[in-house]
């Protein structure tokens, strides 16, 4: 089982000074070693029997791939000695990236389409580097032996779990300070594979909106917090502040500073937020549905501030992995429909967004609008016992399309 803790490091002058170091020369290592990629991507990508129109012929080379670039880090070690402060490891591990990052934007997604094509860095977008390997002992009295960096003191909030051994180690650099990452391991404790069953005891749906973050099939309602929207004012005084600086200068980065501290803590509040609303919901079922949403392109819409505030996405990761760590289960259905089909007969009901009370003419129900959609959407992932136990007719387009849904 691996699993990740987080501290903070409260480094020395001498310190932050090596880590900076470290952090421009490893940007600028993998913008090169990318550049590379670039150069023979351009230069080779035509077919043998073609002739390129964008480049003249050249001399064919070989293609760079992550060892050969690891190999070559020698030579740059001979013509810039400033490369031998960094930790070899962690400066392999930077060709490591470059070769992950350019391999992504080769292949294909799921859907068959490409991502998109690999950046170069500047000083602000490369924030971290990693010890791939480094001395189970490594942390001694709230202190972290970095190597070629020192005894770093960091704020140690939990203690590691028994059992787990360290594997890698990632320093970052964030608005309010410099982080690590331990990445631990204990082959001891299998990965919990969830066979569990949705039933509808075990089951529990929930439907997310924007009037509040969630309501549940069984009622509850978790109201959405909206902490961007509260930080607005605070946001606007910063940024003000910032527009009014001279760019470049020390209080113009002293003012970019403040925005992004703020900026961070606003994503602190809302994922702890999601981290404990995916813990109370976890308590109260085995299995937990949802929606499988297009958030992307519903953050797109005139609600994009709401949507992106509400964070579904982080919720739903945040959701599933820790479902998956304690050996249960999340299932994605199709949200179509699910506020307007009744819950208890099956028979669609129309009805606009403002209508927030569900009223179905053909059996008398009457219920919240949103808990309506989650009984369906627990329905659904449910499976056809309950689908049959609840009366829906057969034959008809609402059995149609939940049948569909079922994964």
């Amino acid at each position: 089982m691996r699993t990740a803790y987080q501290y903070k490091l409260r480094p020395n002058k001498e310190q932050i000074a090596t880590i900076e170091l470290w952090l421009d020369l490893l940007r600028r290592q993998y913008n090169y070693r990318l550049g590379e990629r670039f150069s023979w991507w351009e230069e080779n990508r035509c077919p043998v029997n073609a002739c390129p129109l964008i480049t003249p012929i050249p001399q064919l080379k070989d293609c760079p791939d992550y060892y050969s670039q690891k190999k070559d880090l020698v030579n740059t070690k001979e013509k810039f000695p400033e490369y031998k402060l960094v930790h070899s490891q962690v400066l392999q591990d930077c060709t490591k990236r470059v070769k992950l990052a350019f391999d992504r934007w080769l292949k294909t997604d799921k859907n068959g389409q490409k991502l998109g094509r690999p950046r170069f860095k500047n000083q602000s977008r490369y924030r971290s580097f990693t010890y791939p390997q480094i001395k189970p002992d490594c942390i001694v009295n709230r202190r972290i032996n970095l190597p070629k960096i020192g005894q770093v003191k960091l704020i140690q909030h939990r203690p590691l779990p028994d059992g787990f051994q360290i594997k890698t180690v990632t320093v970052s650099r964030k608005a309010d300070g410099y982080y690590v990452t331990l990445s631990l391991e204990d082959k001891s404790v299998p990965l919990l594979n969830s066979e569990v069953k949705p039933t509808s005891e075990n089951t529990l749906g929930i439907d997310m909106g924007l009037k509040d973050f969630l309501v549940t099939s069984v009622g509850e309602s978790v109201p959405i917090p909206q902490y961007y929207r509260k930080s607005q004012q605070r946001l606007k005084t910063l940024q003000k502040r910032l527009s009014r600086k001279k760019k470049g200068s020390k209080r113009w980065l002293k003012a970019v500073k403040a925005v992004a501290k703020q900026h961070k803590k606003v994503a602190d509040q809302r994922k702890d937020f999601h981290l404990k609303t995916a813990n109370k919901l976890l308590t109260e079922a085995e299995v937990i549905a949802y929606e499988n949403l297009n958030i992307k392109g519903l953050a797109k819409t005139r609600l994009s501030k709401s949507i992106n505030d509400a964070g579904w996405g982080q919720f739903l990761t945040i959701l599933t992995v820790k479902a998956e760590n304690a050996g249960q289960k999340t299932i994605a259905v199709n949200p179509k429909n699910t506020s307007q089909d009744c819950s208890s007969c099956g028979e669609k009901v129309p009805k606009e967004l403002n209508i927030r009370t569900h009223s179905c003419p053909h059996c008398d129900m009457v219920i919240d609008r949103d808990v309506n959609a989650a009984i369906n959407i627990k329905n659904r992932a449910a499976g056809p016992s309950v689908l049959k136990a609840r009366g829906v007719r057969r034959g008809t387009g609402t059995a149609k399309r939940e049948a569909h849904a079922i994964p």
